[in-house]
């Protein structure tokens, strides 16, 4: 994914988790289902059908994880697929801090990311940059393709929107991530690619023919460990593809 906003055990809900897919639309995914042909008939996710991993997934035990990409356009890529971490710590049985530190030996195996890996009761985060895992405590946060709440101005517009929404319903949720527009340079971050690409990616919702939002994802998790999750599709230049959704 490249753009995430989530409430940890703010309100009842102990999860409420909302983003974004960005990705060249050639590319082929396949859309959220679960995983009965691939031997994990408990997991529900996207899959990336070039490399074979995911982005955002949960299981029905309640086991989640979502992945964003760091941007670094000179930065060489890892021989595996950063998808490949999402998907094993969704398909093993370690914990969230357990999984997260078994990586440490060999984050420099993958490009720069942002992982999330979580239970029902505890959240970890890990930065390959800072090469640190930690816990969550409870709040708002925010992911796209640097640090945890970096100030970019889509990521905080869209925390600002999710804390300001926490009583909201699943529809209202994923139209907060259906803003495309784009901000103005002067408050646009440095990440390394042309003046032209970071306006396009400054919005929340990108539109274009040959890259963009390809999906818009909803997970909860409530006070009785409830899950749902939706998915929206989108094609070139935001065309809607249908949608689904599950209750776990």
């Amino acid at each position: 994914m490249c753009l995430i906003a989530f409430a940890w055990q703010v309100t009842e809900r102990p999860l409420v988790l909302l983003g974004n897919r960005d990705e060249f639309h050639p590319r082929p995914t396949r859309a959220a289902n679960f995983w009965t042909d691939e031997g994990h008939p408990e997991l529900l996710a996207g899959k990336d059908l070039q490399a074979g991993g995911t982005w955002l997934g949960v299981t029905r035990n309640g086991r989640f994880a979502a992945l964003t990409n760091i941007r670094s356009p000179g930065a060489r890529p890892g021989p595996r697929s950063r998808g490949k971490l999402v998907l094993d710590y969704l398909t093993g049985d370690l914990s969230p801090a357990d999984y997260l530190r078994s990586l440490t030996d060999d984050i420099d195996g993958y490009a720069g990311f942002n992982l999330l890996v979580g239970t029902t009761d505890q959240l970890w985060h890990l930065n390959s940059e800072e090469r640190q895992a930690h816990a969550l405590q409870p709040g708002i946060y925010g992911l796209s393709n640097a640090s945890l709440n970096s100030p970019w101005p889509k990521l905080q517009t869209l925390c600002q929107r999710l804390e300001a929404n926490l009583s909201a319903d699943s529809e209202t949720f994923l139209d907060l991530l259906k803003d495309s527009n784009e901000y103005p340079d002067a408050q646009l971050p440095d990440s390394g690619v042309s003046l032209e690409w970071e306006r396009r990616l400054s919005a929340t919702f990108i539109l274009g023919e040959d890259y963009g939002t390809r999906a818009s994802s909803l997970l909860i998790i409530d006070a009785d460990q409830n899950i749902s999750f939706r998915e929206q599709s989108f094609g070139p230049q935001g065309t809607d593809q249908g949608g689904s959704s599950w209750h776990v």
